[in-house]
């Protein structure tokens, strides 16, 4: 086995992740990323236990609680009555079944907790302003090659790239995401220009006919998290782009007075298409293998994204430790996961349009969300949150 670090394309949650990890298992890496530096852009984002079974198989469970907000309750309402159609309490009893805690944090936070203990591990190496242009595989090492005509070698080849990946095209070559026709609209204001009656220590899901909002706290408190999302094939793609207050208005009119007044609180909104892409079984070939987005990006509706980026560090480190050579230890940890990403890309699809539902449809739910106890809710979540990594 080759005793060179290995390659990872992408310095996100995803790409720090499996540094870490894989520096617990003695294997050097070097994380190349194309910008000047390691940064996160987005908002708030919800981990669930299995994301944090995860940083605790880290080491990073500390230093999450530090930034994180620990909900009360997540809580399904109806966005257009204004009625509440489930509470699902996550507090010590949640945790009692699950061992670990479902939290908020910023995706900033979350992506410097990472990356300070990547800074921190001398067997890490962090590479900016890198644009990897290509790879070659020879069967013993795999070398990239930047823009500029520098090349690094490495005993394998991780992308980690998101989304877009080019490590993606090279190997499963199945062309651009899938764009869902869901626009996602974010934003985080100050929790003191946000009138005391909305504010609670919750996930609260407010689901209406084609679209939804979603709304929790941040950094204890300090912050406060709004995401609205609506249908619309008015884009094809974009990330992170000013989004069009007038049309986010007139895709939320009818909604009841909460919805109405909290996005009333947003004069600056940033805008994102959503997409995913078909699940599949091999993202791996030789010495390269895939991860997180790059392998199976999903819609945010089971908030999973970042929770089975990190599930994919620490199962891919746990197969490199098991020995033999690289390109059968990938082989070993797609074939662990692919059913488990695949099977939240697709509930994921099914849950947008369980929030987006109207008419008939918006009654079963409600009827059916409303009818759960806490233990059935819990039960319906076991195979999410009670995974073993």
């Amino acid at each position: 086995m080759s005793n060179d670090p290995i390659l990872i394309v992408g310095g996100g949650i995803a790409g720090l992740s499996a540094a870490l990890t894989l520096a617990n298992v003695g294997r050097a890496s070097i994380v190349i990323e194309q910008a000047p530096e390691f940064k996160e852009v987005g908002a708030g984002i919800q981990v669930g236990p299995n994301g944090y079974r995860a940083l605790a198989t880290m080491g990073l469970a500390e230093q999450a609680n530090a930034l994180a907000v620990f909900p009360d309750d997540l809580i399904v309402m109806n966005g257009v009555s204004g009625d509440v159609v489930t509470r699902i309490p996550v507090g010590a009893e949640f945790r009692e079944r699950f061992t670990y805690p479902y939290a908020l944090i910023h995706r900033a936070d979350l992506h410097r907790v990472l990356l300070d203990a990547c800074r921190a591990n001398g067997a890490i190496a962090l590479k900016t302003s890198t644009k990897v242009a290509g790879f070659e595989d020879d069967g013993t090492t795999v070398t990239v090659t930047t823009d500029t005509g520098e090349a690094i070698r490495g005993a394998a080849l991780i992308g980690a790239d998101g989304l877009w990946s080019q490590t993606r095209q090279a190997i499963v070559d199945d062309g651009p995401p899938v764009v869902s026709g869901h626009i996602a609209y974010r934003a985080v204001l100050p929790t003191s220009d946000v009138p005391e009656a909305y504010r609670r220590n919750a996930m609260i899901l407010w689901g209406g006919p084609k679209n939804h909002l979603v709304q929790y706290p941040l950094r204890g408190g300090e912050l406060f998290n709004l995401v609205a999302v609506f249908h619309s094939d008015a884009y094809v793609e974009g990330w992170d782009t000013k989004g069009d207050a007038e049309e986010l208005h007139r895709r939320f009119a009818g909604t009841c007075e909460p919805v109405q007044a909290l996005l009333s609180k947003i004069e600056s909104w940033r805008m994102w298409v959503l997409c995913d892409r078909e699940p599949k079984k091999n993202w791996s070939r030789g010495r390269v293998t895939l991860m997180g987005d790059a392998a199976h990006p999903m819609l945010q509706y089971l908030a999973q994204g970042a929770c089975m980026a990190m599930e994919d560090a620490v199962v891919l480190a746990d197969e490199v430790a098991a020995g033999g050579p690289l390109g059968d230890a990938f082989e070993r940890y797609q074939n662990r996961r692919y059913l488990r990403t695949g099977r939240c890309q697709i509930m994921a699809r099914v849950h947008g349009e369980f929030y987006h539902a109207r008419g008939v449809a918006a009654e079963l739910r409600d009827t059916m969300l409303s009818a759960r106890t806490p233990t059935q809710s819990y039960d319906g979540l076991a195979w999410l949150y009670d995974a073993v990594i």
